[in-house]
């Protein structure tokens, strides 16, 4: 049962302007992970409580994204050619009885770019062991700007490939979110 996860993303939509957008990595892997995570996913449409713990809550009619991340990496902004890494750090999830978690403001444009992603994407290592690490994801980001985000997702996941040797096994799930501003 190799092919289960405990990584899952979903959208939720709220009205015509508003979306919010929940990147979700349960600790472990496996079957357990892959239970607890199909729970959280069925929970959160039902649950609202749980809706106001979303990674990004976006609103296209003012242009103004919220942004809380427990333990996730940096959300990545970019905007004309240029690579922000929005912090929001926090423990995570269910770690303490803290029901506040930090949220950011930002603004948004049209043309830019949000990308959310699990640490699956960062941490495959080369055959040296080095992870394939903010830097690399950055780049690529940067390299692929002007690109589909399906066409970056697909060229991210081939650059992770092609990093971490076929004789190593993937360790853990990886996620990836693309919204491009319109």
């Amino acid at each position: 049962m190799t092919a289960v996860a405990g990584d899952f993303y979903d959208f939720i939509p709220v009205d015509q302007h508003r979306v919010g957008v929940l990147v979700a990595d349960v600790s472990g892997h496996g079957v357990p992970a892959a239970l607890i995570a199909a729970m959280m996913k069925t929970a959160v449409p039902i649950h609202r409580a749980l809706c106001a713990f979303l990674t990004l809550y976006i609103d296209t009619e003012n242009y103004n994204v919220r942004y809380s991340a427990a333990g996730h990496p940096p959300l990545l902004l970019s905007r004309a050619g240029t690579l922000n890494r929005i912090e929001s750090k926090c423990l995570i999830f269910g770690v303490t009885a803290q029901s506040d978690y930090p949220v950011r403001d930002i603004l948004i444009c049209p043309g830019d770019r949000l990308l959310l992603y699990t640490d699956g994407v960062i941490e495959p290592e080369n055959a040296k062991g080095k992870p394939f690490g903010d830097s690399k994801l950055e780049q690529v980001v940067l390299g692929s700007q002007i690109c589909s985000p399906s066409k970056l997702t697909e060229r991210l996941l081939t650059e992770i490939r092609a990093w971490q040797p076929a004789s190593m096994a993937q360790l853990d799930d990886i996620t990836l979110v693309v919204i491009d501003v319109r």
